[in-house]
């Protein structure tokens, strides 16, 4: 439970030569704790388990470092005069103290905490758009959103992800969060996507896009040998603090 919690995942394989047993014994543990509820298992391995819980409280406390690594990131790649989208993510969110350090900027959010966070920053544009408001989430969706959305061109979206998977793309687990961003990203001229390292783990239920749309990975951490294989071959670039020269092919 120490190594999952800390990496948010635990691989059989590794796990049983770490600890000096056979894998059978580490897939009985697993096992064991699956059954508890305290972990789910995935294909060889296990995972913390995803929760129905999806408020903004509870996805803000899940790999907080990670985030904010991938927030830096981001907001480095952003320069003066830059007009943006942010989505309304935790991951995202942490782009906001980076980027009050830029000047001119127009920043779209459908997230009204965003909004409040880089409204009062000088230098910073804000474009809210509206919609139907979800309070645990703090943000706005449904067909205004996508109206409003659908008038703007241009901008540099930067989308965060609830799971990948090479065959289906990035994936969101909210219908209406996925529907939102299809509109964002098809207006946007690049999309960049912000992913902490569970996600190369297991998708979520909804499809976000192709991975045709996205030009680069922003990654807390070197994604596994077969995701950066994958990613070099589809030309998306991937951006990680190990990796800070890697880009697009």
């Amino acid at each position: 439970m120490n190594r999952i919690v800390a990496h948010g995942h635990a691989a059989i394989r590794d796990t049983a030569v770490d600890f000096g047993v056979s894998e059978a014994t580490i897939r009985r543990d697993l096992r064991s704790l699956a059954d508890a509820g305290r972990v789910e298992l995935v294909y060889g391995g296990a995972t913390l388990p995803r929760t129905l819980d999806f408020s903004i409280e509870s996805r803000a406390l899940r790999n907080v470092e990670a985030k904010r690594i991938c927030g830096k990131l981001a907001a480095d790649l952003v320069t003066d005069g830059e007009m943006l989208y942010v989505d309304s993510g935790t991951t995202c969110f942490e782009m906001r103290h980076h980027l009050s350090r830029r000047k001119n900027l127009s920043v779209i959010v459908n997230s009204t905490r965003l909004a409040v966070e880089l409204g009062n920053q000088p230098g910073i544009s804000i474009i809210q758009i509206g919609g139907h408001y979800r309070p645990e989430r703090m943000d706005t969706y449904g067909p205004l959103a996508t109206h409003a959305i659908d008038q703007l061109r241009g901008y540099l979206a930067f989308i965060g992800a609830d799971g990948l998977d090479m065959d289906f793309g990035p994936t969101a687990s909210d219908i209406h969060t996925a529907d939102l961003y299809r509109h964002v990203m098809r207006n946007a001229r690049e999309t960049i996507l912000l992913v902490d390292h569970t996600k190369f783990l297991v998708p979520s239920l909804y499809r976000l896009c192709a991975w045709s749309d996205i030009s680069r990975v922003i990654t807390d951490s070197p994604p596994p040998p077969e995701w950066r294989e994958f990613l070099h071959d589809a030309g998306i670039g991937v951006l990680t603090p190990q990796l800070p020269a890697v880009s697009e092919t």
